[in-house]
């Protein structure tokens, strides 16, 4: 960023310490202005025509930044890749276990990682792999969606799973509702006819 005496220009657009548009006038002019405030003179916009400069403190802009770009670190979200290891003849139990908690690490915003190393002979059943996968996949279908399907790399197999935006996820629940409140109605409606006919017959 180009301050004070960095700034070759001729002629500037100037903006002054208050926000105020001061117009297009001669570098050195703008300098002046920045000196007379005991202010910098700082360009902001260098690809405009002429370049717009403003008058500040630019020890303290600078500090200002630095505060911004610290917050916008803070508050943005590292996604963490997790993995989980299958076999191609995975009992149920360690199944369910491996799914728990892939589903705590979608939840929590991270990418999962599933891999299948095959063993030996196990090569020559690379499908049933292919199964596994799909089927993990399935089960976590409400929570992610699959960036990568499965592939084989060497000896392994490996899927990658993403976490659905939350977006995505309320969608669906709204859906259930709306499926829920057509159904209720008719329900209802149902149970009132059937009453209606015990009356008569009574």
């Amino acid at each position: 960023m180009e301050i004070n005496g960095q700034i070759r220009d001729k002629e500037v657009r100037v903006i002054g310490s208050d926000g105020s548009q001061l117009g297009v006038m001669p570098t050195r002019d703008a300098m002046r202005l920045a000196e007379e405030e005991d202010l910098d003179l700082v360009k902001i916009a260098p690809q405009a025509n002429p370049p717009v400069v403003k008058v500040l403190d630019y020890g303290k802009y600078k500090f200002e930044q630095q505060k911004k770009e610290k917050e916008a670190r803070k508050n943005q979200k590292v996604v963490d890749i997790k993995e989980i290891r299958l076999s191609l003849k995975i009992d149920t139990g360690d199944f369910n276990t491996k799914l728990h908690h892939a589903e705590k690490f979608l939840k929590n915003g991270d990418k999962v990682k599933v891999s299948i190393r095959f063993r030996g002979r196990e090569m020559a059943h690379a499908s049933q792999g292919l199964d596994v996968h799909r089927r993990f996949a399935e089960e976590l279908s409400e929570l992610a969606t699959v960036e990568r399907p499965p592939k084989l790399e060497g000896r392994s197999m490996i899927m990658f799973l993403a976490p659905l935006l939350q977006k995505e996820a309320g969608k669906k629940d709204k859906s259930a509702t709306k499926e829920t409140d057509k159904t209720e109605p008719k329900e209802q409606a149902k149970a009132e006819t059937n009453k209606q006919e015990e009356e008569n017959h009574a």
